[in-house]
């Protein structure tokens, strides 16, 4: 079997761009794969198309092979908008060669660990009583594992202003609340993205009664593991980190320094499943479980969902179900919740479809918001 074509599809599905990239072989057989770099994706496309130029006429069995060809073929190894085409096509691959094995993606990956791939659910922002109301009707829904979005006063119609110290108060407050409405059962967690210091992030913890929180997900920038060896010895509050990494070596610090006890790994950044299973391997080595980024569309959902089934150290896999929606026109076939978790899939590849004929010529420049604090200074999204 060879690989005769690998096309991509940079397109707008309503709220922003995804980068869809599909592998065809000389049997028939054709894989999907998915890519993150959200808002950067015609840079992702244009190393895709780097790729393809050696890629095409090679075995799509070799995917290891390929994958070391690809990250090793240029001086410049590595970098999120390279991961981000070799993760896509790495996906594909897999795709593909299931396809033609007549088995699910993760038989691929050494076969299930579990019948349902559990969940968890994001609410809404930590900003007044109605988070309450959501949270208790999440719980009632059956949902364990509960992340939130950090609060903000009023900004007076300003839509990208963000002040993390007047932001830090206000989200303790709530998360407070809501920890004493719902009870010690389930799982919480606030995604700061990024948006802290040390300092701030520091602040903020030490406004939470003890038990608060279960996960503190991204509150400082990933560049400098060392900022987050400070501020480990700062608070005891358990970190789920790792959606911004693009290689395994970006998750060494962060797993052989006890920085991370949730990895957030993202398959379609980090190298793909290829990628994505070492990584996997390294943190149950150390006690640490994965708890899979996913933010984009059904191919990346199908992709997780595999991985997570085929890992033995899993927490929950990030839900987009009721934030965003994927028409069946678009993909005509798609990996569902049911209830609070994703049932194992057992068509033969990842079990998606995606109508690349809709899809052509439907791009749309995207950017995510530019946060601003009062004083004008720009501050992290």
């Amino acid at each position: 079997m060879k690989i005769t074509a690998i096309k991509t599809f940079p397109i707008w599905i309503g709220h922003r761009n995804q980068f869809i990239l599909k592998i065809e072989t000389d049997e028939g057989f054709h894989g999907w794969g998915e890519a993150g770099v959200s808002g950067r994706e015609l840079a992702v496309e244009g190393a895709a198309r780097h790729y393809r130029e050696f890629l095409i006429g090679k075995d799509p069995m070799r995917i290891g092979a390929l994958w070391q060809e690809m990250y090793r073929s240029q001086y410049f190894e590595g970098g999120r908008a390279l991961t981000g085409a070799i993760s896509a096509i790495d996906i594909a691959l897999h795709d593909v060669v299931a396809r033609k094995l007549g088995v699910p993606v993760y038989q691929l990956l050494g076969g299930a660990h579990r019948h349902t791939v559990p969940g968890f659910v994001t609410a809404g922002s930590l900003n007044g009583p109605k988070v309450i109301e959501d949270a208790q009707r999440l719980v009632a829904d059956g949902w364990q594992a509960i992340r939130f979005g950090p609060g903000h006063p009023d900004t007076g119609g300003e839509a990208n202003l963000f002040e993390p110290r007047e932001s830090v108060g206000l989200t303790a407050e709530w998360i407070t609340k809501v920890r004493d409405a719902v009870g010690l059962g389930p799982v919480l967690g606030i995604d700061y993205h990024h948006r802290l210091n040390v300092a701030e992030t520091a602040s903020f913890c030490q406004r939470l009664p003890p038990g608060t929180l279960d996960f503190l997900e991204e509150p400082i920038r990933d560049e400098c593991p060392d900022a987050y060896a400070a501020l480990r010895q700062m608070t005891p509050v358990p970190f789920a980190i790792g959606e911004e990494f693009a290689s395994k070596w970006q998750f060494v610090p962060y797993i052989e320094q006890g920085l991370t006890n949730f990895a957030r790994v993202d398959v379609c950044n980090v190298g793909g499943l290829t990628e994505a299973m070492k990584v996997a391997g390294w943190c149950e080595a150390h006690y640490i479980d994965m708890m899979p980024h996913n933010p984009l569309g059904p191919i990346s959902t199908a992709a997780h969902v595999h991985f997570s089934a085929a890992v033995p150290n899993f927490a929950w896999l990030e839900s987009r179900e009721g934030e965003f929606s994927f028409g069946e026109a678009l993909f005509p076939r798609q990996i569902k919740l049911e209830g609070c978790g994703y049932p194992l899939p057992t068509d033969p590849g990842l079990g998606v479809e995606f109508n690349e004929e809709k899809a052509m010529n439907d791009f749309k420049f995207w950017e995510a918001p530019h946060l601003h604090k009062r004083d004008g200074s720009y501050t992290n999204w």
